[in-house]
Order: structure tokens, then C-alpha cells, then sequence
């Protein structure tokens, strides 16, 4: 079965930036929308940002906007996630999501990757 695959986590400290890439193999996923969530320990997993498949039209959390951006990059099927200023309490694993059209329920999407995970120190 082809999957996602995300990759860009790692620990750094409140304010830094990370950048999270979703990648699949050939065209895969290439013709339906993607998103970002992510699910920290004992919590429910949070959508944070979603874009269609042209990357024309993005969708973001409350949590999250004006700090995280989503940009899909066509030429390598690839959609990133750009997290800017982070927080402590952006610290969770991050997945990669598919589906035919954006949306925020996380039980809509049946296509995942198996994450990477982001810390962020204080």
C-alpha cells in the first residue's frame, strides 16, 4: 500500500521554525487535497492545516494560524508544513493526512503517514 511519508521533526527551542515535508512516492496522492495534524500524548488528534490538490487553496486552525503555513510544492509532490515562533505546547506527533477534499475531521481522511515528532523546549 502506498504511503505518506513525513520527515522534518526534531527538538528545538521556543521560537525557532521548523519545516515538515510530506513526500509520496511518484504521483501518489498527487490528485487529492492533504493536511497537517498532530496528536500529543492523551489527546485527541488536532487538524492544523489543509491544502487542495493545486495548492491553490489552503484551510487552517484557529491554533495555528498566522504562525503555521502549508505549501505544496507540485514539481515534487511534496507539502510542506512551516511552523513558525513554536511553543512548548506545539510539541506532539505530526502526521500527514489524504483525502479527496480538505476537511478538519481527522476521521475523514483514510490515507496517513506515520509521523514524525516535534518537541519543543521551553
Amino acid at each position: 500500500q502506498v504511503q505518506l511519508t513525513e520527515s522534518g521533526g526534531g527538538l528545538v527551542q521556543a521560537g525557532d521554525s521548523l519545516r515538515l515535508s510530506c513526500s509520496a512516492p511518484g504521483g501518489a496522492f498527487e490528485m487529492y487535497s492533504r493536511a497537517w495534524f498532530r496528536q500529543a500524548p492523551g489527546q485527541e488528534r488536532e487538524f492544523l492545516a489543509g491544502i487542495d490538490r493545486l495548492g491553490a487553496t489552503t484551510l487552517y486552525a484557529d491554533s495555528v494560524r498566522g504562525r503555521f503555513t502549508i505549501i505544496k510544492d507540485r514539481n515534487v509532490n511534496t507539502v510542506y508544513l512551516q511552523m513558525d515562533n513554536l511553543k512548548p505546547e506545539d510539541s506532539a506527533v505530526y502526521y500527514c493526512a489524504a483525502a479527496a477534499t480538505t476537511m478538519k475531521k481527522a476521521d475523514g481522511y483514510r490515507n496517513w503517514g506515520q509521523g514524525t515528532q516535534v518537541t519543543v523546549s521551553s
